[in-house]
Protein backbone atom coordinates (compact mmCIF):
# COMPACT_ATOMS: atom_id res chain seq x y z
CA UNK A 1 0.00 0.00 0.00
CA UNK A 2 2.86 2.42 0.82
CA UNK A 3 4.36 2.50 -2.71
CA UNK A 4 1.04 2.55 -4.60
CA UNK A 5 -0.32 5.67 -6.24
CA UNK A 6 -4.13 5.75 -6.25
CA UNK A 7 -6.01 7.51 -9.04
CA UNK A 8 -8.75 9.65 -7.50
CA UNK A 9 -11.84 11.61 -8.56
CA UNK A 10 -13.16 14.38 -6.32
CA UNK A 11 -16.98 14.56 -6.37
CA UNK A 12 -18.36 18.00 -5.40
CA UNK A 13 -16.58 21.16 -4.30
CA UNK A 14 -18.49 22.67 -1.40
CA UNK A 15 -16.62 23.68 1.76
CA UNK A 16 -15.65 20.09 2.56
CA UNK A 17 -15.13 19.00 -1.02
CA UNK A 18 -12.83 21.92 -1.82
CA UNK A 19 -10.67 21.06 1.19
CA UNK A 20 -10.59 17.42 0.09
CA UNK A 21 -9.72 18.40 -3.49
CA UNK A 22 -6.74 20.38 -2.30
CA UNK A 23 -5.59 17.51 -0.06
CA UNK A 24 -5.82 15.01 -2.92
CA UNK A 25 -3.79 17.23 -5.24
CA UNK A 26 -1.08 17.71 -2.62
CA UNK A 27 -1.00 14.08 -1.42
CA UNK A 28 2.24 12.19 -2.22
CA UNK A 29 0.45 8.95 -3.13
CA UNK A 30 -2.74 10.21 -4.80
CA UNK A 31 -3.23 11.38 -8.37
CA UNK A 32 -6.25 13.52 -9.20
CA UNK A 33 -7.71 12.27 -12.49
CA UNK A 34 -11.23 13.72 -12.44
CA UNK A 35 -13.49 16.31 -10.84
CA UNK A 36 -17.30 16.28 -10.71
CA UNK A 37 -19.14 19.52 -9.92
CA UNK A 38 -22.82 20.39 -9.68
CA UNK A 39 -22.97 23.88 -11.18
CA UNK A 40 -22.32 25.18 -14.68
CA UNK A 41 -20.17 28.06 -13.39
CA UNK A 42 -17.60 25.54 -12.12
CA UNK A 43 -17.76 23.20 -15.13
CA UNK A 44 -14.89 23.62 -17.57
CA UNK A 45 -12.56 25.11 -14.97
CA UNK A 46 -9.29 23.58 -13.81
CA UNK A 47 -9.37 21.72 -10.50
CA UNK A 48 -6.45 23.76 -9.18
CA UNK A 49 -8.29 27.00 -9.84
CA UNK A 50 -11.29 25.80 -7.83
CA UNK A 51 -9.22 25.15 -4.70
CA UNK A 52 -6.58 27.86 -4.89
CA UNK A 53 -3.72 25.84 -6.35
CA UNK A 54 -1.81 25.88 -9.62
CA UNK A 55 -3.40 24.34 -12.71
CA UNK A 56 -3.57 20.56 -12.71
CA UNK A 57 -4.86 19.84 -16.19
CA UNK A 58 -7.94 18.16 -14.66
CA UNK A 59 -11.08 19.94 -15.87
CA UNK A 60 -14.33 19.93 -13.87
CA UNK A 61 -17.41 18.30 -15.39
CA UNK A 62 -21.10 18.02 -14.52
CA UNK A 63 -21.49 14.66 -16.28
CA UNK A 64 -20.98 11.26 -14.71
CA UNK A 65 -20.39 9.99 -18.25
CA UNK A 66 -17.06 11.84 -18.16
CA UNK A 67 -16.15 10.27 -14.81
CA UNK A 68 -16.86 6.56 -15.31
CA UNK A 69 -14.46 6.02 -18.27
CA UNK A 70 -11.55 7.38 -16.21
CA UNK A 71 -11.28 4.05 -14.40
CA UNK A 72 -10.24 5.75 -11.15
CA UNK A 73 -9.35 3.73 -8.09
CA UNK A 74 -11.56 5.86 -5.85
CA UNK A 75 -14.17 8.60 -5.90
CA UNK A 76 -14.18 10.93 -2.89
CA UNK A 77 -17.94 11.44 -2.77
CA UNK A 78 -19.07 14.64 -1.01
CA UNK A 79 -22.39 15.91 -2.42
CA UNK A 80 -25.10 17.51 -0.28
CA UNK A 81 -27.34 14.49 -0.91
CA UNK A 82 -26.60 10.98 -2.11
CA UNK A 83 -27.77 9.82 -5.53
CA UNK A 84 -28.13 6.03 -5.28
CA UNK A 85 -28.03 5.63 -9.05
CA UNK A 86 -24.71 7.46 -9.22
CA UNK A 87 -23.30 5.56 -6.24
CA UNK A 88 -24.14 2.17 -7.70
CA UNK A 89 -22.94 3.10 -11.17
CA UNK A 90 -19.56 4.20 -9.77
CA UNK A 91 -19.18 1.02 -7.72
CA UNK A 92 -20.24 -1.25 -10.58
CA UNK A 93 -17.65 0.39 -12.83
CA UNK A 94 -14.82 -0.83 -10.60
CA UNK A 95 -14.22 2.41 -8.70
CA UNK A 96 -14.31 2.47 -4.88
CA UNK A 97 -16.00 5.25 -2.90
CA UNK A 98 -14.95 7.08 0.24
CA UNK A 99 -17.69 9.44 1.39
CA UNK A 100 -18.55 11.91 4.13
CA UNK A 101 -22.21 11.10 3.55
CA UNK A 102 -23.62 9.28 6.59
CA UNK A 103 -25.77 6.64 4.89
CA UNK A 104 -23.15 3.89 5.04
CA UNK A 105 -21.84 4.01 8.62
CA UNK A 106 -23.79 0.89 9.61
CA UNK A 107 -24.93 -1.51 6.87
CA UNK A 108 -27.16 -3.48 9.26
CA UNK A 109 -29.29 -0.38 9.86
CA UNK A 110 -29.81 0.51 6.21
CA UNK A 111 -33.02 -0.05 4.28
CA UNK A 112 -32.61 -3.72 3.24
CA UNK A 113 -33.41 -3.03 -0.42
CA UNK A 114 -30.93 -0.16 -0.59
CA UNK A 115 -28.26 -2.17 1.17
CA UNK A 116 -28.75 -5.10 -1.19
CA UNK A 117 -28.49 -2.86 -4.23
CA UNK A 118 -25.26 -1.27 -3.01
CA UNK A 119 -23.75 -4.60 -1.97
CA UNK A 120 -24.63 -6.06 -5.38
CA UNK A 121 -22.93 -3.13 -7.09
CA UNK A 122 -19.84 -3.66 -4.95
CA UNK A 123 -19.79 -7.36 -5.81
CA UNK A 124 -20.10 -6.72 -9.53
CA UNK A 125 -17.37 -4.08 -9.48
CA UNK A 126 -15.16 -5.75 -6.83
CA UNK A 127 -15.31 -2.45 -4.95
CA UNK A 128 -15.96 -0.99 -1.51
CA UNK A 129 -17.72 2.06 -0.07
CA UNK A 130 -16.94 3.64 3.30
CA UNK A 131 -18.48 6.54 5.26
CA UNK A 132 -16.16 8.60 7.43
CA UNK A 133 -15.60 12.15 8.65
CA UNK A 134 -15.20 13.98 11.93
CA UNK A 135 -18.66 13.99 13.53
CA UNK A 136 -20.03 11.42 13.03
CA UNK A 137 -16.94 9.42 12.27
CA UNK A 138 -13.77 10.21 14.19
CA UNK A 139 -15.48 11.30 17.39
CA UNK A 140 -18.13 8.54 17.41
CA UNK A 141 -16.03 5.64 16.11
CA UNK A 142 -12.25 6.01 15.82
CA UNK A 143 -11.49 7.85 19.07
CA UNK A 144 -13.98 5.93 21.28
CA UNK A 145 -12.58 2.63 20.07
CA UNK A 146 -9.08 3.68 21.17
CA UNK A 147 -10.33 4.85 24.56
CA UNK A 148 -12.43 1.73 25.13
CA UNK A 149 -9.46 -0.51 24.29
CA UNK A 150 -8.21 0.02 27.86
CA UNK A 151 -11.34 -1.27 29.57
CA UNK A 152 -13.23 -4.48 30.21
CA UNK A 153 -16.58 -3.05 31.28
CA UNK A 154 -18.61 -0.07 30.05
CA UNK A 155 -21.49 1.63 31.82
CA UNK A 156 -21.79 4.68 29.59
CA UNK A 157 -19.88 6.49 26.86
CA UNK A 158 -20.89 10.14 26.61
CA UNK A 159 -19.71 12.45 23.84
CA UNK A 160 -20.30 16.19 24.04
CA UNK A 161 -19.62 18.34 21.00
CA UNK A 162 -19.28 22.08 21.60
CA UNK A 163 -19.67 24.71 18.90
CA UNK A 164 -19.43 28.41 19.75
CA UNK A 165 -21.22 29.95 16.78
CA UNK A 166 -21.16 33.62 17.72
CA UNK A 167 -18.49 34.40 15.08
CA UNK A 168 -20.34 32.55 12.29
CA UNK A 169 -21.58 35.25 9.90
CA UNK A 170 -24.39 33.19 8.38
CA UNK A 171 -27.86 34.55 9.22
CA UNK A 172 -29.53 31.98 6.94
CA UNK A 173 -27.94 29.08 8.83
CA UNK A 174 -28.29 30.38 12.38
CA UNK A 175 -31.64 32.14 12.31
CA UNK A 176 -33.68 30.33 9.67
CA UNK A 177 -32.29 26.80 9.61
CA UNK A 178 -31.11 26.34 13.20
CA UNK A 179 -33.72 28.49 14.92
CA UNK A 180 -31.49 30.76 16.99
CA UNK A 181 -33.21 33.99 18.02
CA UNK A 182 -36.70 32.44 18.06
CA UNK A 183 -39.23 32.31 20.85
CA UNK A 184 -38.55 28.88 22.41
CA UNK A 185 -42.27 28.10 22.17
CA UNK A 186 -41.97 28.40 18.39
CA UNK A 187 -38.81 26.30 18.08
CA UNK A 188 -39.35 23.21 15.89
CA UNK A 189 -38.32 20.36 18.19
CA UNK A 190 -38.36 18.00 15.21
CA UNK A 191 -34.88 19.34 14.54
CA UNK A 192 -33.74 17.20 17.46
CA UNK A 193 -34.78 14.08 15.57
CA UNK A 194 -32.19 14.85 12.91
CA UNK A 195 -29.34 14.38 15.40
CA UNK A 196 -30.57 10.92 16.31
CA UNK A 197 -30.86 9.99 12.63
CA UNK A 198 -27.43 11.42 11.84
CA UNK A 199 -25.50 9.94 14.76
CA UNK A 200 -27.50 6.82 15.57
CA UNK A 201 -26.00 4.61 12.82
CA UNK A 202 -22.41 5.50 13.70
CA UNK A 203 -22.93 4.98 17.44
CA UNK A 204 -24.82 1.75 16.78
CA UNK A 205 -21.93 0.49 14.66
CA UNK A 206 -19.60 1.17 17.60
CA UNK A 207 -21.94 -0.73 19.93
CA UNK A 208 -21.96 -3.69 17.52
CA UNK A 209 -18.16 -3.66 17.33
CA UNK A 210 -17.70 -3.86 21.11
CA UNK A 211 -20.26 -6.64 21.46
CA UNK A 212 -23.02 -4.57 23.07
CA UNK A 213 -25.66 -4.06 20.35
CA UNK A 214 -28.27 -1.47 21.28
CA UNK A 215 -32.06 -1.80 21.23
CA UNK A 216 -33.00 1.72 20.15
CA UNK A 217 -31.73 5.23 19.44
CA UNK A 218 -33.72 7.85 21.34
CA UNK A 219 -33.79 11.50 20.20
CA UNK A 220 -33.84 14.33 22.71
CA UNK A 221 -32.94 17.95 23.19
CA UNK A 222 -32.87 21.01 25.41
CA UNK A 223 -32.98 24.76 24.82
CA UNK A 224 -31.62 27.75 26.70
CA UNK A 225 -32.44 31.42 26.14
CA UNK A 226 -30.32 34.54 26.24
CA UNK A 227 -30.48 36.51 29.49
CA UNK A 228 -29.77 39.78 27.61
CA UNK A 229 -29.62 41.11 24.06
CA UNK A 230 -26.46 39.80 22.38
CA UNK A 231 -24.86 41.01 19.15
CA UNK A 232 -23.17 38.24 17.17
CA UNK A 233 -21.64 38.20 13.69
CA UNK A 234 -24.91 37.10 12.09
CA UNK A 235 -27.14 39.63 13.84
CA UNK A 236 -28.79 40.19 17.23
CA UNK A 237 -30.11 37.59 19.66
CA UNK A 238 -32.84 39.15 21.78
CA UNK A 239 -33.17 38.39 25.48
CA UNK A 240 -35.55 35.49 26.07
CA UNK A 241 -34.97 33.90 22.65
CA UNK A 242 -33.13 30.70 21.79
CA UNK A 243 -29.39 31.18 22.28
CA UNK A 244 -28.28 27.59 22.88
CA UNK A 245 -29.55 24.18 21.88
CA UNK A 246 -28.51 20.67 22.85
CA UNK A 247 -29.90 17.96 20.54
CA UNK A 248 -28.97 14.45 21.55
CA UNK A 249 -28.90 10.84 20.41
CA UNK A 250 -29.01 8.19 23.12
CA UNK A 251 -28.37 4.52 22.35
CA UNK A 252 -30.32 2.35 24.80
CA UNK A 253 -29.45 -1.24 25.70
CA UNK A 254 -31.67 -3.28 28.05
CA UNK A 255 -33.52 -0.12 29.03
CA UNK A 256 -30.37 1.77 30.06
CA UNK A 257 -28.39 4.40 28.12
CA UNK A 258 -25.12 2.94 26.85
CA UNK A 259 -23.88 5.57 24.36
CA UNK A 260 -24.92 9.21 24.25
CA UNK A 261 -24.08 12.12 21.96
CA UNK A 262 -24.85 15.74 22.81
CA UNK A 263 -24.36 18.61 20.35
CA UNK A 264 -23.95 21.81 22.36
CA UNK A 265 -24.48 24.70 19.93
CA UNK A 266 -24.51 28.21 21.39
CA UNK A 267 -24.09 31.89 20.54
CA UNK A 268 -23.59 33.20 24.09
CA UNK A 269 -22.80 31.80 27.52
CA UNK A 270 -25.23 34.18 29.24
CA UNK A 271 -28.04 31.65 29.39
CA UNK A 272 -31.15 30.70 31.30
CA UNK A 273 -30.88 28.02 32.50
CA UNK A 274 -27.11 28.18 32.93
CA UNK A 275 -25.19 25.48 31.03
CA UNK A 276 -21.71 24.05 31.51
CA UNK A 277 -20.27 25.01 28.12
CA UNK A 278 -16.74 24.55 26.83
CA UNK A 279 -14.76 26.07 23.98
CA UNK A 280 -15.39 24.66 20.50
CA UNK A 281 -14.30 21.03 20.54
CA UNK A 282 -15.26 17.71 22.12
CA UNK A 283 -15.46 16.08 25.52
CA UNK A 284 -15.56 12.28 25.73
CA UNK A 285 -16.36 10.59 29.04
CA UNK A 286 -15.99 6.86 29.62
CA UNK A 287 -17.77 5.38 32.64
CA UNK A 288 -16.64 1.85 33.42
CA UNK A 289 -13.78 -0.01 35.04
CA UNK A 290 -11.25 2.35 33.40
CA UNK A 291 -12.99 5.76 33.59
CA UNK A 292 -11.69 8.55 31.38
CA UNK A 293 -12.51 12.20 30.76
CA UNK A 294 -10.91 13.51 27.58
CA UNK A 295 -11.23 17.05 26.23
CA UNK A 296 -10.24 18.12 22.73
CA UNK A 297 -10.12 21.80 21.87
CA UNK A 298 -9.39 23.52 18.58
CA UNK A 299 -6.66 26.15 19.14
CA UNK A 300 -7.79 28.33 16.24
CA UNK A 301 -8.64 32.02 16.20
CA UNK A 302 -12.31 32.63 15.33
CA UNK A 303 -11.46 34.40 12.09
CA UNK A 304 -9.41 31.38 10.91
CA UNK A 305 -11.89 28.73 11.95
CA UNK A 306 -13.94 28.72 8.68
CA UNK A 307 -10.70 27.98 6.82
CA UNK A 308 -9.48 25.28 9.21
CA UNK A 309 -12.66 23.45 10.20
CA UNK A 310 -13.49 21.74 6.84
CA UNK A 311 -10.28 19.74 7.17
CA UNK A 312 -11.57 17.92 10.22
CA UNK A 313 -14.20 16.28 8.01
CA UNK A 314 -12.39 16.14 4.66
CA UNK A 315 -9.02 14.76 5.73
CA UNK A 316 -10.23 11.51 7.34
CA UNK A 317 -11.83 10.65 3.99
CA UNK A 318 -8.66 11.40 2.03
CA UNK A 319 -6.52 9.44 4.50
CA UNK A 320 -8.85 6.43 4.22
CA UNK A 321 -8.52 6.07 0.43
CA UNK A 322 -5.74 3.43 0.42
CA UNK A 323 -7.46 1.29 3.05
CA UNK A 324 -10.79 1.38 1.22
CA UNK A 325 -9.21 0.61 -2.16
CA UNK A 326 -7.47 -2.41 -0.63
CA UNK A 327 -10.52 -3.64 1.32
CA UNK A 328 -12.74 -6.59 0.47
CA UNK A 329 -15.78 -5.66 -1.65
CA UNK A 330 -18.85 -4.30 0.15
CA UNK A 331 -19.99 -1.59 2.52
CA UNK A 332 -17.04 -1.23 4.88
CA UNK A 333 -17.23 0.36 8.34
CA UNK A 334 -14.47 1.81 10.49
CA UNK A 335 -14.37 -1.53 12.29
CA UNK A 336 -13.83 -3.52 9.08
CA UNK A 337 -10.84 -1.52 7.89
CA UNK A 338 -7.28 -1.64 9.17
CA UNK A 339 -6.03 1.33 11.11
CA UNK A 340 -6.01 4.38 8.86
CA UNK A 341 -2.53 5.90 8.87
CA UNK A 342 -2.03 9.25 7.12
CA UNK A 343 0.89 9.77 4.72
CA UNK A 344 2.25 13.28 5.07
CA UNK A 345 4.18 15.28 2.49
Amino acid sequence: MIDTTYRVVQWATGNIGTKSLRAVIEHPHLELVGLYVHTSDKAGRDAGELCGLAATGVIATTSIDDIIPLGADCVVYMPQGSDLDHVCRILESGTNIVTTRGEFHRPAGMDPAVRQRVEDACRRGATSIHSTGSSPGFITEALPLVLLSMGRTLSLLQIDEFADMRSRNSPELLFRLMGFGRDPAQFDSRRFDHTARAFGPSLSALADAIGLPIDSVEPGGELAVATRDVDIAAGTIKAGTVAAQRPSATCVRNGVPLLRFHANWYVTTDLEPAWDLRETGWRVQVFGDTPLDVEIRFPVEPERYPHISPGFTAHPAVNAIPAVCDANPGIRTTFDLPRVIPRFT
